[in-house]
């Protein structure tokens, strides 16, 4: 034999003594593992149910629509069913048989299927609240084809139904998809009301538990984010993230941290705040401005110094 055959033989060994010793990081005999393009492709799908003959391939025509959806539709229901069959064995209460999974999950997605309309109807408020909130939007159609904050709202109220519905895995993959598209991080646990708008969007984090009322507008770098995560584990199914009342402002770069932080109706937080603790309604919240100093620029060539700068004073 080889050295280096020998060499490869030993490697192999020690990769699976490391399986041995940490199986929380294999998935191995399983027949549940996802997958994770299918259930991306499935969001897009679901997206072309939503928001029919924007991000189809082919011009849709009313008269063959019905059934167009129909396919869609059968389509969705087929392979999700699949999905959230595998994803029902990875939560704390797993279906004992194969059988039960499926059955549940074709309740599931069946219940799904009937919230679409809903979600249309909601989503209309958030691509109006986007055009209307966005002086340089032209039309609505921009706003739906190329504004990341209304791609990272619609995927979480998709994924927030299924969250609901009490599916595993599947909601997040949808939402990290989405923020590994647009920077914008919301979990599907997060409650969020209707006309929501997310201007710009990049770094915006949204955490499991928080409420945000109906009209509310963030900017780019907004945190709306828990204390402290030290308590790991312990602190699941605690109120840990912050509520926002209707028709709140927050601009970029606030953080607002806690979950007793309630932001009173139509409060405005400005730019870069810190916020731990409730706000009454109405309240304008700002940072003071730090003083600014303003140099003249003056090349000091007899010194050797390029770029000097000499204050006025």
């Amino acid at each position: 034999m080889s050295s280096y055959k020998k060499e490869m033989d030993a490697l192999v060994e020690n990769i699976l003594d490391s399986y041995r010793s940490h199986p929380e990081i294999c998935s191995i005999n399983t027949r549940h593992r996802l997958n994770n393009e299918i259930i991306i492709d499935l969001l897009e799908k679901i997206r072309c149910v939503v928001f029919p003959g924007f991000f189809e391939t082919k011009t849709l025509n009313e008269s063959f629509i019905e059934y167009h959806i129909g396919e869609l539709l059968e389509d969705i229901q087929y392979r999700l069913t699949k999905q959230v069959t595998k994803a029902l064995f990875h939560s704390a209460d797993a279906p004992e048989t194969e059988e039960e999974a499926y059955a549940a999950a074709k309740d599931i997605v069946y219940r799904f299927l009937k919230k679409i309309p809903d979600l249309r109807a909601i989503l209309a408020t958030d691509v109006q609240a986007a055009y209307d909130g966005d002086p340089a939007a032209f039309n609505t159609d921009e706003v739906i084809f190329s504004y990341p904050g209304v791609f990272a709202i619609t995927v979480n109220r998709i994924a927030h139904e299924l969250h609901i519905l009490g599916v595993p895995l599947i909601p997040r993959i949808m939402t990290e998809h989405a923020h590994s598209l647009t920077g914008i991080d919301i979990h599907p646990g997060a409650t969020i009301g209707s006309y929501f708008f997310i201007d710009h969007g990049t770094g915006v984090v949204i955490g499991e538990t928080t409420e945000i009322g109906t009209g509310a507008k963030i900017y780019q770098g907004v945190t709306l984010g828990a204390l402290s995560t030290r308590g790991g584990q312990k602190l699941r199914s605690t109120k840990r993230h912050p509520t926002l009342e209707d028709n709140v402002t927050v601009y970029s770069g606030a953080s607002i941290l806690g979950g007793d932080t309630v932001i009173g109706e139509g409060a405005i937080i400005g730019s870069n705040a810190f916020i731990t603790s409730s706000v009454p309604g109405g309240t304008r919240v700002s940072i003071k401005n730090p003083e600014l100093q303003f140099k003249d620029r003056v090349r000091m060539t007899e010194l050797g110094q390029e770029g000097f700068w000499r204050g006025n004073d």
